[in-house]
């Protein structure tokens, strides 16, 4: 084994797969190496080539990398596209703590896309077990060394007499703070928006027979000021289900055959339907992402969302066999992420045809992209890699 090959090894499953788009497609993804030809990312693409006979695949070179850079990179590029238990995910976070110690929980978890949490819990694990030494100081994202805990603030506790004011004051300073929470939420909505009005066209320029959406759905409140400081406004521009349903029915609306998988959550599920029909769609089924932790609701904690399917005409349903379950789970990351499993499943399903991803926030390879958030700039990378 190669001393960059830092990850448990493919499955079957995934190794047979890669094959297949090799076979197809050909090498899409160039194969890393240093400049001494060890090869840092792309073991099982320089593999499936030998063992099909190529002597050639596309090559880039890294110069100047130290070894714990080369390493560093390897855990980086396939830790993004690999699908690995919670232990294989530990594992590899050991290994670079191991490389890094002096280097912040969050700046490895900034790394290697993972929670910072689950970073320190496998950093006390490894201080305890004498594996890694203590640091009073790390190293943070921006490079500057800072405290590795910081001190807690002890609260201020007035007089039983005069608590009655300090509360009268601490409402007044909390309802000034979320006035201007919310006149920055608006503002970043427009900005962001009127950024992305290229990315988000009133039309497309083609049919697509596979269709991938996560509505920025607008959830009610009772106060638009106090209402949303959790809200998803915080993040990115939303939308009343009427304007969601006219934006879709004009984009994606129509005759023509095709497959819709569009995310809601529970209390938006009417809502996802109404989407579905005002385009055509008839749900047919759904897979559920369970995020591993319980949020808040109304009626119970919710800790899962649905991704509706909507078929419209003749359209392909999934070869007898390949059908992933339909429960999948992975803990939540970063605000509305969703796991990379389902795209990669829809990818599996419907190979080798046209696919957008609709309200897309970053731009996935092998996709094309539509909404405000959408990087176009590298909307159609490489399908495959490993």
């Amino acid at each position: 084994m190669s001393k960059y090959q830092l990850l448990p090894p493919l499955s079957a499953e995934e190794f047979q797969s890669l094959e297949r788009s090799i076979i197809e497609h050909g090498v899409l993804v160039p194969v890393e190496y240093d400049e001494a030809g060890e090869i840092i990312d792309g073991h099982n693409r320089v593999k499936i080539c030998e063992s099909l006979g190529l002597v050639d695949w596309p090559r880039f070179v890294r110069k100047g990398l130290s070894e714990g850079d080369k390493r560093k990179l390897a855990r980086e590029l396939n830790l993004s596209r690999r699908h690995l238990s919670t232990a294989q995910k530990q594992a590899v976070i050991a290994d670079q703590l191991r490389d890094t110690p002096s280097i912040s929980s969050r700046a490895i978890a900034a790394m290697l896309g993972v929670d910072h949490k689950t970073v320190a819990t496998v950093r006390r694990g490894l201080v305890d077990g004498g594996e890694i030494p203590h640091h009073d100081e790390v190293e943070g994202r921006c490079g500057v060394l800072q405290p590795a805990r910081k001190p807690i603030k002890t609260a201020f506790v007035p007089d039983q007499p005069n608590v009655r004011e300090y509360m009268r004051g601490a409402k007044m300073i909390r309802a000034e703070q979320q006035k201007v929470a919310h006149t920055v939420r608006l503002a970043h909505m427009d900005m962001v928006a009127e950024k992305g009005r290229a990315a988000a066209p009133a039309a497309l320029s083609k049919i697509y027979p596979v269709y991938y959406a996560d509505p920025p759905w607008r959830f009610g409140v009772r106060s638009e000021v106090t209402g949303r400081e959790k809200s998803a406004e915080n993040h990115y521009p939303t939308l009343p289900t009427d304007e969601i349903c006219d934006r879709l029915a004009g984009l994606i609306g129509g005759e023509h055959p095709g497959v819709c998988f569009l995310w809601a959550t529970n209390p938006m599920l009417p809502d996802a339907l109404r989407v579905l029909g005002a385009c055509g769609f008839t749900y047919v089924h759904h897979w559920i992402w369970d995020k591993e932790v319980a949020g808040t609701g109304y009626w119970g904690r919710d800790r899962h969302e649905l991704l509706l399917i909507g078929r419209r005409g003749d359209i392909a349903a999934p070869l007898p066999g390949t059908q992933p379950e339909t429960v999948h789970r992975e803990r939540k990351g970063r605000h509305s992420a969703k796991p990379d499993w389902f795209a990669e499943q829809i990818e599996r399903l419907f190979p080798g045809v046209a696919r957008l991803e609709l309200f897309a926030r970053t731009a996935r390879p092998g996709w094309d992209a539509w909404g405000f958030e959408a990087d176009h700039g590298n909307h159609e990378q490489e399908e495959n890699a490993a």
